[in-house]
């Protein structure tokens, strides 16, 4: 059960394993983009190809779906990046129902891990295969595998490699529920740390604070690249507004510019535009105004002349 290409790596795992997919669940189609032409999710396309029969309900507790899916008699359910389930389902599989989370839970649960990681500056994180329960990823462990996170790392970059590691890990978990050898940790032993939490991701998170230091800052910025996208406001000098993507920075080595001011720009140049903050400025690389492309930064200031009269806000 999954639909997003995270899910996919996943399932082409399982699909080449000695384990055998009985179906494939995914989301209805649905229409999207301008022209709302119809959109199948990542896994319907790739179960589509590799002639997997796939289920699309409406909804999860449809009496009909319920009863498709006790029909096929499946030991185990695995759920990857999928929504959540109802306990007439989770309910059903013989070895029970476990998900793949982008987390070392506790620590984590939620919508989204991986940005929240990042954006938090974390310097560790991995994948987590745990059962299915009443609550939203509190059930019990089984099998967790860390990795190390990039000190300029991106949530995208870190994505892709969360994703090939996670399949790994559903199938060893496949593994060791077939062997008989399963052992489980209760989450319960891990209460008495301080938990952090990884909920859904809205506008308010993206805008950035240039009060606010460098290394914070540049956290933000690639916890929230190359999607949902920091986004911050220029203002300039005949009071207009523009919406500004950043996709890519770095915090400057030029310590003689720690004097700009929280938002203040400084092109230095043809190729470096600098942004105050608390401490040290942050060096813009990879931008896109709203409306328009995404650019390098020197292609960026050559069609954006006054940024250095501008103020991000």
């Amino acid at each position: 059960m999954g639909t997003p290409e995270f899910a996919v790596a996943s399932l082409n795992q399982i699909h080449k394993s000695r384990h055998q997919v009985v179906t494939v669940v995914t989301v209805p189609d649905k229409p999207a983009g301008r022209g709302q032409k119809i959109q199948e999710s990542a896994v319907k396309i790739y179960a589509v190809e590799n002639n997997l029969p796939v289920l699309q309900p409406e909804k999860l507790k449809n009496p009909e779906f319920i009863q498709q899916l006790k029909n096929l008699e499946a030991d185990v359910f695995v759920v990857v990046a999928f929504r959540m389930l109802p306990r007439e389902i989770w309910s059903l599989p013989q070895f029970g129902t476990f998900n793949l989370h982008a987390s070392l839970l506790p620590q984590y649960r939620g919508a989204a891990p991986i940005n929240w990681a990042i954006i938090n500056g974390e310097k560790e994180t991995g994948a987590t295969t745990f059962f299915i329960d009443e609550k939203i990823d509190t059930g019990k462990i089984i099998l967790q595998e860390k990795m190390p996170i990039g000190e300029n790392e991106t949530a995208g970059e870190l994505h892709d490699r969360l994703m090939i590691s996670g399949a790994e890990l559903v199938v060893e978990t496949l593994d060791k529920i077939a062997s008989g050898k399963i052992e489980t940790v209760s989450q319960d032993k891990f209460q008495a740390e301080e938990l952090a939490m990884a909920p859904k991701i809205f506008r308010q998170d993206l805008k950035i604070d240039w009060t606010k230091g460098a290394g914070i800052i540049h956290n933000h910025i690639r916890g929230l690249s190359p999607y949902p996208g920091a986004f911050t406001e220029i203002l300039d000098d005949e009071n207009n507004r523009f919406q500004l993507k950043i996709f890519k920075a770095s915090i400057a080595d030029e310590t003689e510019m720690a004097n700009l001011k929280p938002g203040q720009t400084r092109v230095i140049g043809q190729s470096k535009l600098l942004v105050g903050t608390a401490d040290r400025p942050i060096s813009l690389e990879i931008v896109q105004l709203e409306g328009k492309k995404r650019l390098q930064i020197a292609d960026f200031l050559l069609g954006f002349r006054k940024i250095e009269q501008a103020k991000m806000e």
